[in-house]
């Protein structure tokens, strides 16, 4: 990372999600507008985030009193394509019906190539993800492992592929759970080539739909991932800065987004763009 980054300060901001670079650990830096805190620097010390009652939309930076889907005002939640249902649920795009909220972003994000994957964050989960958002979407999750299995030409076709595959594996992160630090190592190599074979005749439909080419399989190697945390929880308790807008403690470790106090756990993602005061 070449940003300034400040190891000890009080500063203050918006929140956007936290960088993260791979690592042994991985590294983080919490961003408050144009604050940089260099995470792993603080971990054993303490730290507090204050909310000021402010939020501001990321994208088109007017006041809000309400952030909808992770740090938008409701104006630009109804209208950009980002915001859209099919982000979530990509078999339901609508582009070729002629209602894409914005055609020209669609084109940008959902008609690359996107990769379809196996990861372990709470046990085994597939997913979906762009090649250049590898690995910043396994750490995101807090993923221990994970490994690209397939690779298809749209975000739609990832979708129609990630449905097939939720008939035998689940698609969600058990966020506690991931959180404690118990998550048993599994054999993803193995586990592809049993999905593949049981869902072959699934995805040889989608291959006669889109074309033969259209879904390839990737001879990739499992991917493994370390955070920097010193002590897991062992029971998870949330802080909500909507319910109380200060938090404090003593910076036990950093997995996925969250940051790990002794006073409990803080999705910094689901407050992204709050401005808040932090004090490390």
């Amino acid at each position: 990372m070449t940003e300034s980054i400040d190891t000890a300060a009080v500063q203050q901001g918006c929140l956007t999600k936290m960088a993260i670079e791979p690592g042994s650990p991985a590294r983080y830096v919490l961003r408050a507008g144009d604050a940089r805190l260099d995470l792993n620097a603080c971990l054993g010390k303490p730290l507090s985030l204050e909310w000021t009652g402010a939020i501001a939309c990321t994208h088109c930076g007017r006041a809000t009193k309400k952030s909808f889907a992770q740090g938008h005002c409701y104006p630009c939640f109804k209208k950009l394509a980002q915001c859209d249902t099919c982000i979530m649920k990509p078999e339901l795009c609508h582009f070729f019906e002629g209602t894409c909220r914005e055609p020209d972003w669609a084109e940008r994000h959902c008609f690359q190539p996107h990769v379809v994957y196996l990861a372990n964050a709470s046990g085994l989960k597939v997913g979906i993800t762009r090649a250049s958002q590898m690995p910043t979407r396994w750490l995101d999750q807090g993923a221990v492992q994970a490994l690209p299995i397939l690779e298809v030409d749209t975000r739609q076709q990832s979708g129609f592929v990630e449905v097939l595959f939720k008939e035998q594996v689940s698609d969600r992160t058990n966020w506690r759970a991931m959180l404690k630090g118990t998550t048993e190592l599994l054999d993803l190599a193995a586990e592809r080539d049993r999905l593949l074979e049981r869902l072959g005749s699934g995805l040889d439909n989608l291959r006669e739909r889109f074309g033969a080419d259209a879904i390839r399989v990737l001879d990739a190697a499992p991917l493994s991932f370390e955070y920097p945390v010193l002590e897991f929880p062992t029971k998870v308790v949330s802080h909500n800065l909507d319910k109380n807008p200060r938090v404090d403690g003593t910076l036990l470790g950093i997995k996925g987004q969250y940051l790990i106090l002794d006073s409990g756990v803080i999705n910094l993602r689901k407050f992204t763009g709050y401005e808040v005061r932090v004090a490390a």
